[in-house]
């Protein structure tokens, strides 16, 4: 059993593009660490590394959200790091891994579920949809559906909330309503705070448009 496509980019990885210069405080210079340091891991570090670098990243998140228990962006980032690193290890022991993610973007949403753009709606959204469903996961199709256009109502021009639910549609086999969002998520406007994930995503965006534009033909 594989957990390959688990936030195979933010996943809920996410490149997000709310700039860290806009916020200010300690735990806002927190999620920008983790941030930057999860698109090095994702992006720029060799696959067969990732997981060792995933697994050290999320003690670092274990540690910010212990120390910062009340913000819902450190809570946003534990959890896509901890569904990152369930991605990169992939089988069935990386079912607790995806189970502590789901808890800890549960947790963002009880704080406060339109910070960071939805972004713990998006990124639970991700999971529902790429996770097995029952008995040995919890993947759901409509719950994903739910959480996604949820992200979509706090974040309509987020890259990150119209490419995944653009990811959600094509894997549905609704091909023109998943283009459509592909387009939107690649007129998002750049994020030059983070280099590094705006370009990988935007890269991710056009791969799968690719794919979306052959199953139309």
């Amino acid at each position: 059993m594989k957990f390959s496509r688990i936030l195979k980019t933010f996943s809920m990885g996410l490149a997000l593009v709310v700039s860290p210069a806009l916020w200010a405080g300690p735990a806002e210079e927190t999620v920008a660490e983790l941030q930057k340091a999860w698109a090095q891991v994702k992006y720029q570090t060799p696959e067969k590394q990732q997981e060792a670098a995933f697994a050290k990243l999320a003690e670092q998140a274990d540690a910010a959200t212990t120390k910062f228990a009340d913000s819902a962006p450190v809570w946003v980032w534990s959890g896509i790091i901890r569904a990152s690193y369930a991605g990169a290890k992939g089988g069935l022991g990386a079912l607790s891994a995806v189970k502590a993610a789901k808890a800890d973007l549960e947790r963002a949403v009880t704080i406060d579920g339109s910070a960071m753009d939805g972004a713990a709606y998006t990124s639970l959204g991700s999971l529902y949809y790429q996770v097995p469903g029952w008995p040995l996961g919890f993947g759901d199709a409509k719950k994903a559906d739910e959480y996604l256009r949820k992200g979509l109502e706090y974040g309509s021009a987020d890259i990150d909330a119209n490419y995944f639910y653009a990811d959600y549609l094509y894997h549905q086999k609704d091909y023109e309503r998943a283009l459509n969002y592909l387009q939107k998520a690649l007129a998002a406007p750049a994020d030059p705070q983070r280099p590094v994930a705006d370009k990988g995503r935007r890269e991710e965006i056009r791969t799968l448009m690719i794919e979306v534009e052959k199953k139309m033909r």
